[in-house]
């Protein structure tokens, strides 16, 4: 089986400046995701695998080639796909078509992993490519339970009275449907899928379920903290996240 893992990371941002090469723990924050390819693929059989970097950073191509962890490929990003606007899965197909012409080969399965969440497990990585392989699926993502629920506990304004986003009569959580919060951790994606949609929800979802407290989107300097703080118990506490932060060389 062949796959293509990709980290993909634009060059600056607007809520937390340069937040795809900043440390983390002391420790380059986009190894994170490289030192979980480098754990799984120890324990995969069968499977031959590229890793390639799709950014506008020369600071990000460095810290990935200045590794001891794996060998990665990088694309320069070309400026149609840098914009505010552009879809990530745009930048994905961009990294499967280039690495087919570049290795001379087709992948069976893509995998990308979002360079800023930093807490996932080899074992999340594991269960997210087999729910794929083992699923009738065209794609499968990570998730966490969500602590609201727009069927039960979250409001709109509609008019200036506050209703429920979704109209229901549920008077507890647990009548409502089970919702997930998507954590844009991982995504595994077909082939075929990712060459002729656009959309992630045009084809056959599966889910993963992380552990629930793990990602934190990285938007305000007060979240890059706030991550720091429950990384570091985790990996303190939790063998699966502390063999990540080892593994980073």
């Amino acid at each position: 089986m062949n796959l293509l893992f990709t980290l993909c990371g634009r060059a600056g941002s607007k809520g937390v400046p340069n937040k795809n090469i900043r440390a983390f723990l002391d420790k380059p924050l986009p190894l994170y995701s490289l030192s979980a390819i480098d754990l799984y693929l120890k324990d995969a059989e069968d499977v031959e695998s590229d890793i390639v970097v799709n950014t506008d950073s020369p600071e990000l191509i460095e810290i990935f080639e200045n590794s001891k962890i794996l060998k990665t490929d990088s694309i320069w990003r070309n400026e149609d796909l840098a914009g505010d606007f552009v879809a990530k899965m745009d930048v994905i197909k961009n990294c499967l078509e280039e690495m087919e012409s570049r290795k001379s080969k087709k992948y069976d399965l893509i995998i990308d992993l979002d360079i800023t969440s930093p807490l996932r497990t080899k074992d999340d990585l594991k269960g997210s490519i087999e729910k794929k392989i083992n699923g009738d699926y065209d794609l499968v993502f990570s998730v966490t339970d969500s602590r609201r629920n727009p069927y039960f506990n979250m409001v709109k304004n509609d008019d200036g009275n506050y209703v429920r986003v979704i109209d229901s009569n549920f008077n507890t959580r647990q009548e409502a449907p089970e919702i997930f919060d998507m954590n844009a951790s991982i995504y595994v994606y077909s082939r075929e899928f990712l060459l002729n949609e656009n959309n992630l929800f045009s084809g056959k979802c599966g889910v993963h379920k992380m552990y629930d407290t793990g990602i934190l989107d990285l938007d305000h300097e007060n979240d890059c903290e706030l991550m720091e703080v429950i990384a570091e118990y985790l990996i303190n506490k939790k063998e699966e996240f502390k063999e990540i932060y080892d593994n980073i060389r």
